[in-house]
């Protein structure tokens, strides 16, 4: 028996190993693609590592894209939806969670099944409000957008790390005297900080990749890095050493970001998994 149970360590593990490998494996192509030269990108048959390293690509790039605006335009998008999405689902969040009702289940699933809804269903109506209303290729437009795409998740998140708060901690607060603000501010946020922690990095990947409202509601000065990816797409076809070496500048910065903070997201996502 304790052969037989380690024998399934040791295949979870290697099956583990595997899927993460499929998974890592896209990336590990394009980086190794942006170091090649177009030739060498087409080649048949392909190789797993480039014969000649070349920067050119990534000089290229430099030259003919203002990456660095793409990216701040990326940066102050994701945390500006991010930190509107807190403002408005804290509080969603903490009356469904501590003053629930017979509504508020259909509530939460109703928010949820908007995020089944195909986003090109309500673009017109969109663009159209954002035409008349002079948002288009803005900042605050396209980072409103993605805080209203976003929220339901965020609502459903922190509902849920809510929800494992004992009630007893919140009464006590009252029994001395805290108004709603204190109790908030002081006890809430801070015994759900995990939770809020993977909220926040969840949604800023989810609005750092977003590319279909992106393409559609900016065209240059809100254009961020999902923009600046597909402006490297011509009718004269593919070039895909560029197109590579612009698709890894804009994914390294929330690599780099998922990279050091995985362990906050996993404590986050399995907040109250284990009583």
């Amino acid at each position: 028996m304790v052969n037989q149970a380690r024998w399934q360590r040791v295949g979870w593990g290697v099956a583990a190993w595997l899927v993460a490998l499929l998974m890592f494996f896209p990336i590990y192509w394009m980086i190794m693609t942006s170091f090649k030269t177009e030739a060498a990108a087409v080649s048949t048959p392909p190789s797993i590592v480039p014969m000649e390293p070349t920067l050119q690509n990534y000089e290229t790039v430099f030259e003919q894209s203002d990456y660095f605006r793409f990216a701040w335009n990326s940066v102050v998008i994701s945390l500006g939806s991010t930190m509107l999405g807190l403002l408005v689902a804290v509080p969603a969040a903490w009356a469904m969670a501590f003053i629930p009702s017979k509504r508020t289940k259909p509530t939460l699933l109703w928010m949820l099944s908007t995020k089944m809804l195909p986003p090109v269903g309500v673009l017109v109506p969109i663009y159209l409000l954002f035409r008349d209303w002079g948002l288009l290729d803005t900042l605050f437009g396209l980072t409103v957008v993605l805080m209203l795409m976003n929220l339901p998740i965020i609502v459903w998140m922190l509902y849920t790390y809510f929800r494992e708060i004992p009630k007893d901690i919140l009464e006590s607060a009252r029994m001395e005297g805290a108004g709603l603000w204190q109790e908030v501010v002081y006890i809430l946020l801070p015994i759900s900080l995990g939770g809020i922690a993977s909220t926040v990095l969840l949604n800023v990947i989810l609005a750092w990749n977003e590319s279909f409202w992106s393409l559609n509601l900016t065209s240059s000065d809100a254009a961020p890095l999902t923009a600046f990816i597909a402006s490297y797409t011509s009718p004269e076809g593919l070039f895909w050493a560029k197109l590579s070496a612009a698709s890894t500048l804009a994914i390294a910065p929330i690599l780099i970001l998922g990279w050091f903070s995985q362990k906050q997201l996993v404590r986050g996502m399995t907040f109250g998994a284990v009583k």
